[in-house]
């Protein structure tokens, strides 16, 4: 009943293994973060996973040093907490238990568009990647247009619209706080 397949669509099948086939996205709950956290490409988070082992693997090594280094174990657990913390990745400085518990899902959270909808300036994740995406945002003093930025808690302060933005005028406006200095420029 199946027809006979021609040579070329053979030659395009022996690349090809059906068995031992995987998806390209990955696991099911890759795929999920992917969705949820509107990352664009999948090579992000597994940048973003791998990271997040070597912080565990990290903490891990330090917890497992003996008792003749302890001065050398404090040191270095306050320094990986302290820049653990300054980007955001955890809440608190105290120990090391909450680098062992560090996901993936840190470092999604801590993207541009994520803090956007923290920040209100967006109602969800998926208008939030496209006003990054079409540069109606800025971070100090340079305009954004890659949604993967990592933004650190110092800052984070500092996101705000671009000057020329039509959606800043449109908010200024909103709140009756537009000057009309500006409607001349």
């Amino acid at each position: 009943m199946v027809r006979e397949l021609k040579y070329h669509e053979q030659k395009l099948l022996r690349r090809l293994e059906l068995v031992s086939w995987e998806a390209a996205a990955g696991s099911l709950a890759e795929v999920k973060a992917l969705r949820r956290y509107r990352l664009g490409r999948r090579e992000d988070y597994v940048q973003y996973k791998a990271l997040a082992r070597t912080v565990r693997a990290l903490a891990r090594r330090l917890r497992d040093l003996g008792p003749a280094s302890a001065a050398f174990r404090a040191r270095c657990a306050a320094a990986l907490l302290e820049k653990l913390y300054g980007l955001g990745l955890v809440n608190c400085r105290r120990s090391l238990a909450v680098c062992e518990s560090l996901s993936a899902a840190a470092f999604c959270r801590r993207r541009l568009p994520c803090l956007l909808v923290k920040l209100r300036m967006a109602q969800n994740l998926r208008h939030a990647v496209t006003f990054v995406e079409q540069g109606h945002v800025r971070v100090g003093p340079e305009v954004v247009t890659d949604p993967a930025l990592l933004v650190p808690r110092a800052v984070e302060d500092f996101i705000t619209w671009v000057d020329a933005s039509r959606l800043r005028q449109k908010v200024l406006d909103y709140n009756q706080e537009r000057d009309d200095f500006d409607l001349a420029a």
